[in-house]
């Protein structure tokens, strides 16, 4: 069982809200999206940020999560690329195209926002299998904002 100074303890909460976020906004964000492409993007890196969340979580339960697991393979897994964009129907490709700008522009903000409170986090812990579990995590939040780039 691990133990946590007060500001270690802080910092998790912070992640664990973080991470959070992130889980709702890919899901409402997977699900607002026209773009079958975007979509499955935004479900992709939903996945991913749960395992983090899961990891976080177990930190703050004074455990140590297992390295690798589904979290790796999900952060490198592509989307699907799908031929017909707008979906049949939609009434204004232009509208359409700008909603899923939002979208992936905050997304991106979003990473950038969650991969800054990492880089902190792993200069504050005593523990080096901890900094280490949060620099992969950082990494792949990186590589999320590379996958909406």
């Amino acid at each position: 069982m691990m133990t946590w100074t007060q500001k270690e303890t802080s910092l998790l909460k912070d992640l664990k809200n973080q991470e959070q976020l992130c889980v709702d906004k890919y899901g409402k964000y997977a699900d607002e999206a026209c773009d079958p492409e975007l979509k499955q993007l935004f479900r992709t890196i939903q996945q991913a940020e749960q395992g983090h969340l899961q990891s976080v979580t177990s930190l703050l339960n004074g455990q140590l999560p297992q390295p690798g697991g589904q979290q790796g393979q999900q952060d490198q897994q592509k989307p699907q690329r799908y031929a017909e964009f707008p979906p049949q129907g939609a009434q204004d490709v232009q509208q359409a195209f700008q909603h899923d700008k939002f979208l992936a522009e905050d997304a991106l903000c979003t990473e950038k926002e969650v991969s800054g409170a990492y880089n902190v986090s792993i200069f504050e812990f005593r523990d080096p299998q901890v900094r280490q579990l949060l620099n992969q995590i950082q990494g792949a939040e990186q590589r999320h904002g590379e996958m909406l780039y």
